[in-house]
């Protein structure tokens, strides 16, 4: 192992148990978001997954922000700063259940998102810090902290969520206040250091505009798939607790769902990265496409407890393939001079999109059903496809 490699596995460790403590308040908010949203209602329930979307609005907000704040303060300060924000984000979602302010709770979690646009620079820093070959290797360790948020996260909500009774999950979005802390610790340690070959690269080769680097083939088509996988797996799955609850199944239930879902999200990152080495991040995007095609077969052929716990998994999976193979992709298409704006601008995007696919959900299930929900995964799906066919062909047509 090279000295380069062996720094920056230790970076991605550090990102992967920050992502592991501090990543836990994203699926905190997504598996109760919605419920609390609904408890906090008394008219139109079909406001209730609005709080989600707060948090997905939060991040692609705080995108350029955060991308900005790390770039002035570096790896380690930035990071710390987004804890701060993530545990203001815990604070004001729980004094609004206790207060049993619809509006002040979806701006609680629009805070937790702009904290979470932190959580997401992790794989960024940790791609930059690793030499080329290492980078696809890089992005799997941190995400494979997710692993632990996975347990941790639903976890939390079971034994939290009754803690301020009669007040229903109170208790559960305060203790993002004490994760926020924990991982302030986990950054302390935190030293990113780029290699030599990126701080060669940076200081000889000019920045490229935004519109030149975005306009090429292969940006534009990893884009468009992690816009594609990301916004799927976020559609479905802010449904799927209401979707579950209003078939007859316990809260817990849910929750526990979507610890399944999220452990299929993060547990394939210990080996993603060496898939995409060795069969190229296009197949493991097209992979995971895919599967998510499978969760919207699976989903639309019953409501049985299993049919949605394996449309969950199935939507986790094809996540993590289709997600961490289109990352890797934009990681090879931008310089390191380019990084904090290329990065800033592509999770703007990304998130959103999520966004507008986690305000849809709430509309789309409520208006038409579970069933249309997957329904929708298709024709996303069928873009995704032609997207990436696409650069393939551009590849072929290069090397030809």
């Amino acid at each position: 192992m090279t000295g380069g490699e062996s720094e920056a596995r230790r970076t991605a460790y550090i990102l992967a148990a920050s992502q592991a403590i501090i990543g836990s308040a994203a699926p905190i908010s997504f598996s109760i978001g919605g419920l609390a949203g609904f408890y906090l209602l008394d008219a139109d329930k079909s406001l209730a997954t609005l709080p989600i979307t707060g948090f997905s609005v939060g991040m692609a907000v705080g995108a350029l922000p955060a991308a900005a704040i790390i770039r002035s303060l570096g790896h380690r300060g930035g990071f710390m700063f987004g804890t701060a924000v993530t545990a203001l984000g815990g604070a004001i979602a729980t004094l609004a259940l206790f207060r049993a302010e619809f509006w002040l709770f979806v701006f609680g979690l629009a805070v937790l998102g702009a904290g979470s646009a932190f959580v997401q620079q992790f794989r960024f820093a940790a791609a930059d810090a690793a030499p080329p070959e290492f980078k696809a290797n890089a992005i799997s360790f941190v995400l494979a902290g997710g692993i632990i948020t996975a347990i941790l996260g639903p976890q939390i909500v079971i034994f939290t969520r009754e803690l301020f009774a009669p007040v229903m999950f109170a208790g559960s979005f305060a203790s993002i206040i004490g994760l926020a802390a924990v991982g302030a610790i986990i950054l302390s340690f935190l030293r990113v250091r780029e290699g030599t070959h990126a701080h060669h690269d940076a200081s000889t080769a000019d920045a490229r505009s935004l519109i030149e680097i975005v306009s090429q083939p292969r940006f534009a088509a990893a884009l468009v798939c992690a816009v594609g996988t990301y916004t799927l797996m976020t559609f479905v799955m802010t449904g799927a607790p209401l979707a579950m609850v209003g078939c007859g199944f316990s809260p817990d239930e849910a929750t526990l769902g979507i610890s399944w879902h999220v452990m299929a999200m993060f547990g394939p990152s210990f080996f993603t990265g060496r898939l995409i080495r060795r069969f190229g991040p296009e197949r493991m995007v097209a992979i995971g496409i895919l599967l998510l095609i499978g969760c919207a077969v699976v989903a639309l052929s019953g409501i049985a407890l299993w049919q949605f716990w394996t449309a969950l998994i199935l939507l986790g999976l094809g996540w993590n393939f289709g997600f961490i193979g289109a990352t890797a992709i934009v990681a090879t298409a931008y310089r390191p001079s380019e990084k904090s704006k290329v990065q800033g601008f592509h999770d703007f995007v990304l998130f959103g999109a999520v966004a507008l696919a986690s305000l849809m959900s709430g509309a789309v299930y409520n208006a038409y059903g579970w069933d249309m929900l997957n329904w929708m995964v298709f024709p996303v799906c069928a873009v995704s496809l032609v997207a990436l066919a696409m650069l393939v062909k551009v590849r072929h047509r290069q090397t030809v």
